[in-house]
């Protein structure tokens, strides 16, 4: 599984339907390949004043992408499993200091592929403690790329940047799987 952790400075995006991108957050990160997303909230002084500066404030599993309806704004990215708890959530320390170390003093913005395997292990258990049994959302990338139907119709779009969307992941909103 593929899990995107990445800090955030707001709240808003996602927005409670779980849709990650309405205000263009994270840009072109949001059309990585990832089979999963964490977000946490930063130590700085904007993190701080939405109240979810070193908190876990959400979570997504198995994402759909879909241009945005504004044209320019890069992808939307829903979630067939999302929790949004914003200020809410539990201080990513306290359940992951390995992870939280990474982020806050090794000052990582975001990881996909660098994870050791200790983080690799907390951050796969921060998505079970926020969505439950993992048989309910755990699914091998390869079988969900086997059946999208549209991925070729998504290398077709592009956006107002000129920025190729070739190396977009290979599910897209008109897939069943």
């Amino acid at each position: 599984m593929r899990i995107l952790t990445y800090k955030r400075t707001h709240t808003g995006d996602p927005n409670s339907a779980g849709r990650f991108g309405i205000n263009d957050c994270m840009g072109r990160v949001r059309s990585w390949d990832f089979d999963a997303i964490i977000g946490v909230g930063g130590l700085g002084s904007e993190p701080q004043d939405y109240g979810i500066n070193g908190r876990v404030t959400w979570v997504g599993v198995d994402p759909t992408w879909s241009p945005h309806p504004e044209g320019s704004r890069g992808l939307i990215v829903t979630f067939e499993h999302f929790k949004l708890l914003d200020d809410q959530g539990p201080m990513l320390a306290a359940s992951s200091p390995l992870l939280a170390r990474r982020m806050y003093e090794k000052k990582a913005r975001v990881l996909l592929s660098s994870y050791s395997d200790a983080e690799k292990a907390e951050a796969v258990a921060i998505i079970q403690d926020m969505l439950g049994q993992p048989s309910l959302w755990r699914q091998s990338s390869e079988v969900r790329k086997a059946r999208c139907k549209n991925r070729q119709v998504r290398r077709n779009y592009r956006l107002q940047s000129n920025y190729l969307l070739n190396r977009m992941p290979t599910r897209c909103a008109g897939c069943a799987g």
